[in-house]
C-alpha cells in the first residue's frame, strides 16, 4: 500500500528548476510569493522565552538550545519575532551540500536550499544522456517506465541496446511542501510521474499538532475547514 501525500506542485512538464537560497525559480523568474511558506530560522536570544508567548505567537515547532532557539517560521512571523525585546538576533537557515537530497551523488553537489538547475522530464521529450546527468533520470527510465539500464565500460545500455538518449514516455512533476526545511519531497525522492498523482486537495478538515497532547492543543483549529491554495 503506497503512502499518498499532499505536496505543491512548483514544476511542470518541460520546466528547467532551480531552488536558490530557498527560493523557487522555474524557467529562470522566481516563483511567485505563497503564501503561509515556513522556513527553519536560528533566533539568538538574551532570555529564555516564556511558554505563553510562543503561544501567543502561534510558534508550533521550536527547540531551544544555550541561548537560542532553532524556530519553524514564516517570513512575516520571523519579522514579529525580530521585535520582541529579547531577541538579538533572527537569520533563516541555510542548508550546505548533503547527501539527503536526491540524487545521491556520491560526492555533495545540491541542497535543501541549493538546488539544481533541474530539467523535469516531458512525454515525448528526448534528452542526450551521459554520465553526469544519468543519476537524475536514472529512476524515471527504470522504475517509472519499466526499462531495463547497464552502465558498461562503452556506454549506457537500454534494454539491451546502446544509446546515448532517451525518450520519455510520460509526464513528471515537481512536488515541494510549503514546510520548506521539514518537507519529504521531490528534493528527496525526485520525479512524480503522473500515474503517482492521484487527486488535489480542497480543505482542511483536520490538523494535528504531532508535538501536543489531546488537551494541550494537539487539535488546530485555526487551520479546520479552511480552503486549500
Amino acid at each position: 500500500m503506497y503512502k499518498r501525500q499532499i505536496k505543491r506542485c512548483v514544476g511542470l512538464p518541460g520546466d528547467s528548476l532551480e531552488v536558490r537560497n530557498g527560493k523557487v525559480w522555474v524557467n529562470g523568474e522566481p516563483q511567485e510569493a505563497i503564501p503561509g511558506l515556513q522556513y527553519n530560522y536560528v533566533v539568538q536570544t538574551s532570555a529564555p522565552f516564556t511558554q505563553y508567548a510562543i503561544d501567543n505567537l502561534g510558534i508550533r515547532e521550536y527547540s531551544g538550545y544555550g541561548s537560542g532557539y532553532y524556530m519553524n517560521l514564516t517570513d512575516e512571523l520571523a519579522e514579529k519575532v525580530r521585535g520582541l525585546s529579547n531577541v538579538i538576533s533572527v537569520n533563516r537557515y541555510i542548508y550546505t551540500p548533503n547527501d539527503e537530497v536526491f540524487p545521491q551523488w556520491g560526492t555533495p553537489r545540491w541542497s535543501q536550499d541549493n538546488y539544481g538547475p533541474i530539467w523535469i522530464p516531458k512525454k515525448g521529450a528526448t534528452i542526450k544522456l551521459t554520465e553526469d546527468n544519468l543519476p537524475i533520470y536514472e529512476r524515471p527510465i527504470r522504475a517509472y517506465e519499466g526499462n531495463t539500464l547497464e552502465v558498461k565500460e562503452d556506454g549506457i545500455y537500454i534494454n539491451g541496446k546502446k544509446t546515448d538518449e532517451y525518450t520519455f514516455k510520460m509526464d513528471y512533476y515537481w512536488m515541494m511542501g510549503d514546510n520548506r526545511h521539514n518537507s519529504a519531497d521531490a528534493r528527496s525522492w525526485g520525479f512524480v510521474p503522473e500515474d503517482h498523482v492521484v487527486g488535489k486537495p480542497i480543505v482542511v478538515w483536520l490538523s494535528l499538532d504531532k508535538d501536543r497532547g489531546w488537551f494541550d492543543g494537539k487539535i488546530r483549529w485555526n487551520r479546520i475547514f479552511k480552503w486549500v491554495k
